[in-house]
């Protein structure tokens, strides 16, 4: 199946943009954010000027059509990920939530508060060990060092090798029946790297520890199934798969969602309140405290069937396309250095790169002068950058609505700021 990415990019309103003096926007940045279609912007639209009501609580119309536009998503979000029923998915702000909910359930599990049937498996202290990966984003490391801080667990990591892969002859030293927990990402938000989840969930449960994924990167670009990925929970993010800001997906297997305790309290998330104690709602509400992003929910629902539609095996063959398009003719540019996976097939649609004797922030500020929309930084991932000896990076990612001509306008980019911060 191939994209009809011309047809594609009328449904985004925003790339028909002029900015920088009348330059054609070209948005490299999807890695961090990417655009919205008419169908997503429309359904937004539809929910505050027809359906706008509180969930869960209101017995008119309203009520009961908000309620049903944000349990709804859930189905939807399930049925995208391979979930067994929608019971298993959480609604979080984002997924930087969604990992910290997990993180925090765990702290509560060890400070001995109860929101289920037990949470022996969540209580962590001195001896137990949290693994990690040297290529994570922040939201997959700050809350596994903080937890670790509170309990006297010990956070340890897989290193990095020098083409961008998990070294995994770390695994046998790393996963031992001291792992309470492996946290590692699906695809690198630097890198690119797609990790071999499965292999390494294996190991994991072999050895009796949990498993928490950080899809962030791979369900906005590929098809993604829990039950394959051999996951305990997985994480991903609406804004990055053409929804909206301010809504994420937690999902958990169901017998561990019920064993854990609550992270937030308030509205909704009870079943029983009295002065001196309080009893849970079933998962998935018992992690869901206060008014939730319900227009949020409607929009992820739009998304979810956009994507649905134009098939994410589609979406995955045309990035691969991209990436070696991009990958050869970033290879022509003098001192440039790509970091991550030489090999389209084994990485997704991000390309972090270093140029000589130029910096990544004067790069991406010419780029920006000519219309190009990247991102350059350390991308909340210091801890690679390090690995790596350098301090940043310029970070141009793709998705279904880019195309090869805005590639060759990255290059050409890339040659002017070469030419003039180099002197050439």
């Amino acid at each position: 199946m191939t994209l009809d990415v011309a047809r594609i990019r009328k449904d985004f309103p925003i790339l028909d943009r002029q900015v920088r003096d009348g330059q054609p926007l070209v948005y490299l940045d999807s890695a961090n954010t990417s655009q919205k279609p008419r169908q997503v912007i429309e359904r937004l639209d539809d929910f505050y000027e027809r359906h706008n009501a509180n969930i869960h609580r209101a017995s008119h119309q309203l009520g009961e059509e908000a309620t049903a536009a944000y349990e709804g998503a859930r189905i939807k979000a399930a049925g995208f990920i391979g979930a067994r029923d929608e019971t298993e998915v959480v609604f979080t702000k984002n997924i930087s939530e969604g990992i910290n909910l997990v993180a925090y359930a765990m702290g509560n599990a060890t400070a001995g508060q109860s929101g289920g049937s037990g949470s022996g498996r969540f209580r962590l202290g001195p001896g137990d060990e949290i693994v990690i990966t040297e290529m994570e984003h922040h939201s997959n490391i700050v809350p596994w060092q903080l937890l670790c801080e509170r309990t006297g667990a010990t956070l340890r990591w897989f290193g990095v090798t020098d083409d961008g892969q998990l070294d995994l002859a770390q695994a046998g030293d790393l996963i031992t029946e001291r792992t309470k927990l492996v946290a590692l990402a699906h695809q690198s938000n630097v890198l690119g790297t797609i990790n071999p989840v499965r292999e390494i969930a294996d190991r994991a449960h072999a050895a009796g520890a949990l498993v928490l994924v950080d899809a962030a990167q791979s369900v906005p670009h590929m098809p993604v199934d829990v039950q394959g990925l051999g996951a305990d929970f997985l994480g991903f993010t609406s804004h990055k798969m053409c929804g909206p800001t301010g809504i994420g997906v937690l999902w958990g297997r169901r017998e561990l969602l019920e064993e854990m305790p609550p992270f937030l309290g308030g509205g909704e998330m009870i079943e029983s309140v009295w002065m001196d104690h309080s009893t849970f709602a079933p998962p998935p509400h018992k992690f869901e405290a206060g008014t939730m992003p319900i227009a949020e929910a409607a929009g992820l629902d739009a998304a979810i069937d956009y994507l649905t539609d134009v098939g994410l095996d589609a979406v995955r063959a045309h990035e691969r396309d991209l990436i070696g398009y991009a990958l050869d003719a970033l290879g022509t540019v003098p001192g440039l250095r790509v970091l991550g996976p030489a090999d389209p097939a084994t990485r997704g649609a991000a390309i972090s790169f270093t140029l000589e004797d130029v910096h990544p922030h004067d790069i991406s500020q010419v780029l920006d002068e000519h219309g190009v929309a990247v991102r350059a930084g350390h991308h909340c991932a210091w801890p690679l950058h390090r690995r790596y000896g350098i301090q940043a990076s310029t970070r141009a990612s793709f998705y279904l609505y880019n195309t090869r001509a805005e590639v060759d306008a990255l290059v050409d980019g890339i040659g002017q700021a070469q030419r003039f911060f180099g002197g050439d």
